[in-house]
């Protein structure tokens, strides 16, 4: 049997998935870098990091397109020191941050190119000049996604409610930098949501000159979040870059 889990079902799974972790370390020791920041996390999905950063003294702003993660957010303790808003790049107001983060690989979900572009450029015109973004994709050369599959995926979980699921990955087809995969989530009557997503694995190349284009001139490309050289860490393209003018 195959049905779709609700979107609030998907947020609280979606925490329950994602904890606290090096990366949210390396974003909010980044921020932190000034004493108090205006601080833009576009993608913020739950708001674990985002309400992390405003009790660290930062005023910021958490961006989601999905209305049941920034309600779930809003229900977090410290939340009101946020300013959520529903949509993407295009709703971002026009405020002069400091930083602007996606984490969690927000930028490989944006895979169409012209909305990648766009959001470059939106975010370039909601930095103040010398304004920072930093975000984090996946190194196309680990090529993470041959561990998709139901063996080397699978795993298991409780739900604060006491639900047990389980779940696995499962790739449909991998194409010039993109991959298309199923997330599979096992509900105790046997049900299996299936849920279809597309990621892009764009290089440090690409990243580079997508970001130039957009008005950015990068500073660093780490291979993980202790500042590994890139093909030495996790994995990972972790990219900070500022605008240019």
């Amino acid at each position: 049997m195959t049905r779709r889990l609700s979107d609030a079902d998907r947020a609280v799974l979606y925490d329950a998935e994602n904890t606290w972790a090096a990366d949210d370390d390396f974003f909010l020791a980044l921020a932190s870098r000034r004493p108090i920041s205006r601080v833009l996390d576009l993608g913020c999905g739950t708001g674990r990091l985002t309400v992390a950063l405003a009790a660290a003294g930062h005023r910021v702003t958490g961006v989601d397109p999905d209305e049941a993660a920034i309600a779930r957010a809003r229900s977090k303790p410290g939340s009101d020191e946020v300013t959520w808003l529903v949509g993407d790049s295009q709703v971002i107001p026009r405020a002069g941050f400091d930083l602007a983060i996606m984490t969690s690989h927000v930028a490989q979900a944006i895979w169409r190119d012209d909305e990648w572009a766009r959001t470059l450029r939106d975010l370039a015109g909601a930095l103040a000049p010398g304004g920072r973004v930093a975000f984090d994709s996946r190194d196309p050369a680990a090529r993470a996604w041959e561990a998709w599959n139901p063996v080397d995926s699978r795993g298991a979980l409780t739900l604060p409610d006491g639900t047990p699921v389980e779940g696995w990955f499962e790739v449909l087809e991998v194409d010039e930098g993109r991959v298309t995969f199923v997330d599979h989530t096992l509900l105790p009557d046997g049900t299996d949501d299936a849920a279809e997503g597309t990621l892009a694995f764009r290089t440090q190349p690409e990243l580079r000159r997508d970001l130039t284009a957009a008005g950015f001139t990068v500073d660093a490309v780490y291979g993980g979040w202790h500042h590994e050289p890139v093909g030495a860490g996790a994995g990972e393209l972790v990219v900070l870059a500022h605008r240019s003018t």
